[in-house]
């Protein structure tokens, strides 16, 4: 059983100093899940190589960000992530993708990580996705020219969750309207920044990073009780 995750290399905002990335926990929360119920796992991102990680994400209160920050199989992962042309789509019954605001830029239209998708849920696999990550399914088309979100439940990060981080500035899109754009049918938690995941068939989405273990879980259900 593999699960392949998607990863952004975007480390940047176009205005602010700060850098930005991979979000920690959604990346970590979702590895302790799998790994838990020792299914292999595979990291991928659109140029391989090194994971930017947020730096606003760096909690080490969290325990399963510690755990994972000492644990050289991981490391190595993150730091020597695969390249797309590297990936056999065939060899997953998972795809996810982690978010972090990085992935806003390099995740929504990468052609190969698209593709990619398309085959593990043609090949009735499962895709997921939490909170920016999200944005990697906005373009992804399946074989009859449709797109995969179009009249499917979804969510991810909220407008509302946004402007809280006052990241407005930043952001080359609203995650909320790009969904609703594409005819997916949008859904969030009435409180910004709980838990809150959709499911419709085999794709699960979460809204935002405290969504990431409940979207692993929900995966689980899908890869071994069908």
């Amino acid at each position: 059983m593999k699960a392949l995750i998607i990863c952004t290399n975007h480390d940047t905002y176009p205005n602010k100093s700060g850098k930005t990335g991979l979000w920690l926990s959604e990346l970590t929360h979702f590895y302790d899940v799998m790994n838990k119920r020792k299914v292999l796992i595979d990291i991928v991102s659109p140029l391989g190589g090194k994971i930017p990680i947020d730096e606003r994400s760096h909690d080490l209160k969290d325990e399963v960000n510690q755990k994972y920050l000492s644990d050289a199989t991981f490391l190595n992962k993150i730091e020597n992530s695969l390249t797309p042309s590297e990936i056999h789509p065939r060899d997953y019954r998972l795809v996810y993708y982690a978010g972090g605001h990085g992935a806003m830029w390099d995740l929504t239209d990468n052609e190969q990580l698209q593709e990619i998708t398309r085959i593990v849920y043609e090949n009735y696999g499962t895709v997921s996705a939490v909170c920016h990550g999200v944005c990697g399914l906005l373009n992804v088309k399946l074989s009859d020219g449709s797109y995969l979100i179009q009249e499917k439940y979804v969510t991810g990060f909220s407008n509302v969750e946004e402007a809280l981080m006052s990241f407005v500035s930043e952001v080359p899109f609203y995650l909320e309207d790009k969904l609703k754009e594409r005819g997916a049918h949008y859904t969030k938690s009435m409180i910004p920044f709980i838990e809150f995941i959709e499911m419709d068939e085999r794709l699960i989405t979460g809204q935002n990073p405290n969504s990431a273990r409940k979207v692993a879980s929900k995966a689980l259900e899908e890869l071994f009780e069908k």
